[in-house]
């Protein structure tokens, strides 16, 4: 079974609402989708394929090669199918590997169990051509496979990513509350900003969304601080192309930029984390970093986007402080960054009316399980400015 060179589905995997920002991402490497939902986009691919969009996605979770799509009406069913796969030419023998699943069937109580039967068809079936096992167990950080069972419907992947891409490593400190950075990300391709023009966080936290906004400047891939797929093990993976999609990461990236980012917070603390956030990223010296109130954030006069991400009252806050702070982010806004676009990513419609300007457009999004919007403010000068919202 020659994966590699061989053209399957791949399905690249995102948290809900990502996937417009992904689709982006997947069409700027030249790859075309076959279909996009609501948590995904589905492509054809070899899995070498599958290096360079690890390598690259910054919205996705998780890259997927199909090795087959089977009927299975219960676990007997399952194990059937799977045991007829060649797993020996694709799982080594003395390696080491991992099972994942998305199951709703009738005869699964806990994915678990569902697991446990991928598994033994993987021993099962490597033991009897090799005459040894495998070893298996919870870490997702050699070879992972994972199943998709619904109702009877089951397909069988190789998980090329392995830990969740998700998450950009850069992050070691997380702070309070932080935001995904898959997320950031996405809500910075949202704005529409251009990568060329001023970038204003206060309220910054861990840094995240300054982070994003100078990886994306700088054409800095979420590959540039990882080392490890689950694709490196699957047996016929060649070094050579990983690196060379490696040094393509390299040669794009930009040094330098000729205009500012700006990344502020009353504390000293969530500062410190952010610039140790940032320097692991590569990025420190791109972002100007303050510790001060937001209202004292500097506004350059060249135009951008400044771009808030408060406490919205789910996890930390007080309700009635924060409906002061929103109502002082839009004096911020209104007074301040004039010419600029702005944003507030919030997950509480209350506090949002406290801001006091009228959203030109609400932009959705997830938080984890909580309903979000990502509100745009164009802050016009003199009488164009927006009207109150009610």
């Amino acid at each position: 079974m020659e994966v590699f060179h061989t053209e399957s589905k791949i399905v690249i995997t995102c948290n809900k609402r990502l996937s417009p920002y992904l689709q982006r991402e997947v069409e700027a490497l030249g790859f075309t989708p076959v279909r996009v939902f609501q948590t995904g986009i589905e492509l054809k691919g070899t899995v070498n394929d599958s290096i360079p969009l690890n390598l690259n996605l910054r919205c996705a979770s998780q890259v997927l090669y199909s090795l087959k799509e089977f009927t299975a009406a219960n676990p007997d069913e399952l194990y059937n199918e799977l045991v007829k796969i060649e797993w020996e030419k694709l799982i080594d023998f003395s390696g080491y590997f991992s099972v994942t699943s998305n199951v709703n069937n009738e005869h699964i109580r806990t994915p678990l169990f569902a697991n446990v039967k991928v598994k033994d068809a993987i021993v099962d079936r490597i033991k009897q051509v090799k005459g040894i096992r495998p070893n298996s167990g919870a870490d997702v950080n050699k070879a992972v496979v994972h199943l998709y069972w619904q109702d009877d419907r089951a397909e069988i992947f190789l998980d090329t990513s392995g830990e969740t891409l998700a998450k950009h490593s850069y992050r070691k400190i997380p702070g309070k509350a932080p935001m995904l950075e898959a997320l950031a990300a996405s809500t910075i391709m949202a704005t529409g900003w251009d990568g060329k023009s001023t970038f204003i966080n206060p309220m910054c936290g861990s840094g995240t969304l300054a982070i994003e906004a100078a990886l994306l400047a700088t054409n800095k891939s979420p590959g540039f601080f990882r080392m490890n797929y689950a694709f490196m093990h699957v047996m016929g993976y060649d070094e050579t192309v990983f690196f060379t999609e490696r040094r393509k990461l390299k040669d794009k990236a930009i040094k330098q930029l000729d205009f500012r980012i700006i990344a502020t917070d009353l504390s000293a603390d969530a500062v410190d984390i952010a610039r140790r956030n940032a320097n692991t990223a590569g990025v420190e010296h791109l972002i100007d970093f303050n510790v001060c109130d937001f209202a004292d954030t500097e506004v350059p006069e060249q135009p951008g986007v400044v771009m808030f991400n408060p406490e919205y009252g789910e996890r930390l806050g007080v309700h009635t402080k924060l409906e002061a702070t929103y109502k002082r982010i839009g004096d911020y806004m209104k007074q301040k960054c004039l010419g600029y676009r702005g944003y507030i990513f919030t997950g509480n419609p209350d506090l949002a009316k406290k801001i006091g300007l009228k959203a030109s457009r609400r932009i959705e999004f997830y938080n984890g399980k909580l309903d979000c919007r990502l509100l745009e403010y164009e802050l016009y000068q003199g009488t164009k400015r927006q009207p109150i919202e009610e």
